[in-house]
């Protein structure tokens, strides 16, 4: 497929419209290459991620099948964003993709593969529960311009929000308000853990912003919920090392917090990963609105990024 017949083919509804950014396309400059534990299964995996051809966006390499970083192959799954292929499933994608959107990343091969040459599932590596450990080493390879496979660039383009939208699932919610610029705003609320509280936070989508004030934000869990969810196989990885704990009666069990709303902070960096989803052809993947959530999780991420694309949930 052409650029211009993919540009063409990108998902609409009256609810977007794609517009020129005024910038090209970006992928790599070099290789990434990590390895770390997971956090659901404990087992450890290794990411390669590669340059990419203009127009080609983001995908998963694993087990010689191809899998779009797209909401087309997004699928519940508990505590995490999880793609699904052809019975081949990669867990907790939401931190890398949040990075490589943040950091505009338009196109790249994800290479994943697990220690078991024979498993159809793998998860990407929590290392410390952020997004640090990919901003650092994207920041060490550095970006280039993305170029197509007969060598042109290609002018990268983002959805505007042209009426609110929103989604409802009980007391959550995620609302997307038109803006000219993107502006993301998070609420959670845990009245029954006093630590945490209801805390808001609010930021641009700018790239010394994300890296500053997003990015070294951690995966957080409540002790008292831990060993119901090791019971249900999640977390099998998890630890004071790649997650802040924080008890109902005795507050957080590993500070001191990066943030005193880390937390929330966190929220955002799994809703940046989650909405990226949205992007196709090396185009941008969060909307150009200003949406904000509360109480929102990577199943309403999910929604709403479907309702964008005019499909009723």
């Amino acid at each position: 497929m052409s650029l211009s017949a993919a540009f063409n083919s990108l998902k609409s509804s009256n609810l977007i419209s794609w517009k020129p950014t005024g910038k090209l396309q970006q992928t790599l400059a070099g290789c990434i290459e990590l390895a770390g534990k997971t956090l659901h299964t404990g087992k450890v995996s290794k990411v390669k991620v590669w340059p990419g051809f203009a127009g080609e966006g983001r995908y998963f390499e694993f087990q010689s099948k191809l899998i779009p970083a797209s909401i087309d192959f997004a699928r519940e799954s508990p505590l995490c964003t999880t793609l699904c292929k052809d019975g081949y499933k990669i867990r907790t994608v939401e931190h890398l993709l949040s990075a490589l959107e943040a950091k505009g990343v338009d196109n790249c091969i994800i290479q994943i593969q697990s220690l078991d040459s024979e498993d159809s599932e793998v998860e990407v590596p929590i290392f410390d529960g952020s997004a640090s450990a990919w901003i650092e080493a994207i920041e060490q390879v550095g970006r280039k311009v993305a170029l197509d496979r007969c060598g042109n660039n290609a002018e990268k383009l983002a959805p505007y929000l042209n009426e609110p939208l929103h989604v409802l699932r009980n007391d959550s919610f995620i609302v997307g308000l038109p803006s000219s610029e993107v502006r993301i705003t998070c609420g959670i609320d845990f009245p029954k853990v006093p630590a945490i509280g209801c805390q808001w936070f609010s930021s641009s989508f700018l790239d010394d912003s994300y890296e500053k004030h997003i990015a070294s934000s951690r995966t957080f869990c409540i002790y008292e919920e831990v060993e119901h969810m090791r019971g249900a196989g999640l977390i099998k990885g998890g630890s004071l090392d790649n997650a802040i704990v924080c008890s109902v009666t005795k507050g957080w069990l590993n500070p001191p917090l990066r943030f005193h709303d880390e937390p929330c902070r966190h929220k955002v960096l799994d809703l940046i990963g989650d909405l990226s989803l949205f992007a196709q052809y090396g185009s941008q993947g969060f909307p150009v609105a200003h949406v904000v959530s509360f109480k929102g999780g990577h199943s309403l991420n999910a929604d709403f990024i479907r309702r964008l694309s005019g499909i009723n949930v």
